[in-house]
């Protein structure tokens, strides 16, 4: 994991508090406790590592050890940690009314995401009242290349740090980065051609994905509008061309409010 793949490159690196992160990334969704043998697993820890670690990030709060059961499952610290940047996004107040409005309109989801190492993060989502779609939480990552806002911030992103992340995924699995790659190009030319990218039900089978990056950087970063819309809205075709239009002057609007344009 990370302490493993930077610790040989860089001897300003930090390699215990790696691992102690690396710990904390090895909990997934839907996943509550967690044991020493899962994590070593997980992490590719020794034993003896596993256990130092998991009984510093108890002793702060970042992990709850369950005693009877003998697991852990993540602690009050990991959401206290995450507060302040989550907080300190002006774009997330911003967005959120023009992003409710869209998803009732549309009768979906409208999430606004950012990069976490090789996968989107979302950071503010919005769910029609009146959709059954079940969208993914603030937090909720989702894979780059099988994913509309994956590609679309692989496109809107400098080549420099498009490369750095695609070749992060060639190590885990070159083969699917190879396959990606007309999908992505076909994304890049809806962009330029339409404003927005799109995602046929690919990542979830019932669920058609649009999205569009911002014009430019934020606090230092990229950020992806997207729009999930359950297929029984109508055939592909339709549903795009009123989502992705729609999708698209949203991000206009939020673009000239944050004074970007």
């Amino acid at each position: 994991m990370a302490a493993e793949a930077e610790s040989g490159r860089d001897p300003q690196f930090a390699s215990t508090l790696a691992k102690g992160l690396d710990i904390l990334l090895a909990f997934r969704p839907g996943e509550t406790l967690l044991g020493n043998r899962e994590l070593v697993l997980r992490t590719g820890l020794s034993k003896s590592a596993v256990a130092r670690l998991t009984h510093t990030l108890t002793v702060l709060g970042y992990l709850r050890h369950e005693r009877a059961l003998g697991k852990y499952r993540l602690g009050a610290a990991v959401l206290a940690s995450g507060y302040p940047l989550l907080a300190g996004m002006h774009i997330r107040q911003v967005a959120r009314p023009l992003m409710k409005a869209l998803a009732d309109e549309l009768g979906g989801a409208v999430s606004l995401g950012v990069r976490d190492r090789t996968q989107m993060l979302y950071v503010e989502t919005a769910r029609s009242t009146e959709e059954l779609l079940t969208a993914p939480d603030i937090g909720a990552a989702v894979p780059m290349l099988s994913t509309a806002i994956g590609r679309a911030w692989l496109c809107r992103c400098g080549a420099a740090e498009r490369e750095a992340v695609l070749n992060r995924l060639r190590l885990h699995d070159a083969e699917a980065v190879r396959r990606a790659m007309p999908a992505l190009a076909a994304a890049r030319e809806s962009l330029e051609r339409r404003g927005f990218c799109s995602s046929p039900a690919e990542w979830h089978p019932d669920v058609y994905g649009f999205a569009t990056p911002l014009c430019a950087q934020v606090d230092s970063q990229w950020f992806v509008l997207n729009c999930a819309v359950h297929r029984k809205r109508g055939r592909f075709a339709t549903v795009e061309a009123q989502a992705g239009a729609r999708l698209a002057a949203l991000a206009h609007g939020l673009e000239r409010l944050l004074g970007l344009r």
